[in-house]
């Protein structure tokens, strides 16, 4: 399935799909790099390898289809990481065949996701689970957010605020490029509102406001996309379609 997310500014396509939790395929295997597959032998727990492998090949073959070329000749590598310019930590890139294209990947157990752009983009989708709510959000969540996390009743409404503010969190930061790699206290996602909403982050170089929004993904995962903001700050617009 594609959800298509539209900022006024920017459109991104982001796909999902279901992973198993045993091993990888074969099929999936041999779409991998050399050196995907040995960082996939590194992987110990069965399902982040599962989907791991499984990321690195659902991406290749929408992409292949987006770019008409064979999955195999897709090469996924890196960006430098805007923030130090180290090139093996930035965000995810397609490094063959030449494109214009931005794209964003993320896997929990269970679930996947590829966001595609023209803009810097970033997903993130997280398995819905018992979380320790209150010890992590004295490290994670703003003095607004705790406040809305914590005074959400305990059990799911809570989870559910959490793993939104959570997820909106790691799809900025991922779009920005930098990843979970900054004080997440200072990143405010006002998890109070349905959204979409237009969260501030960035480092030089890089937009300072993003437009963020939940993705409509099965019931067990929560989601989050983001691109960067309108020039005027208004809210993006989602549209669902169906991907065959």
């Amino acid at each position: 399935m594609t959800t298509i997310f539209d900022s006024g500014t920017a459109v991104a396509h982001a796909w999902w799909w279901r992973t198993g939790d045993d091993s990888p395929t074969s099929a999936d295997l041999a779409l991998l790099s050399t050196e995907e597959r040995a960082r996939a032998d590194r992987i110990v727990h069965p399902a982040t390898k599962v989907g791991f492998v499984a990321g690195r090949a659902a991406s290749r073959r929408i992409l292949s289809e987006l770019l008409g070329v064979p999955p195999t000749d897709i090469g996924l590598g890196r960006r430098p990481c805007p923030g130090c310019g180290d090139p093996h930590h930035g965000p995810p890139a397609v490094l063959r065949p030449q494109s214009p294209l931005w794209i964003s990947i993320s896997h929990t157990n269970g679930c996947g996701m590829l966001a595609v752009a023209h803009v810097p983009v970033g997903v993130d989708v997280e398995g819905v689970r018992d979380f320790p709510v209150e010890e992590l959000a004295e490290s994670t969540l703003t003095e607004s957010e705790s406040r809305v996390v914590l005074g959400s009743p305990e059990g799911p409404a809570r989870t559910s605020a959490f793993l939104r503010a959570w997820t909106r969190k790691e799809a900025v930061l991922k779009a920005v490029g930098i990843g979970i790699t900054t004080d997440l206290r200072t990143v405010e996602t006002r998890p109070e509102s349905p959204g979409p909403v237009v969260v501030a982050a960035g480092v030089p170089g890089t937009p300072a406001s993003w437009a963020v929004a939940d993705l409509a993904v099965p019931d067990g995962w929560g989601a989050a996309i983001s691109v960067p903001a309108n020039s005027d700050g208004s809210h993006p617009e989602i549209q669902l379609r169906e991907h065959a």
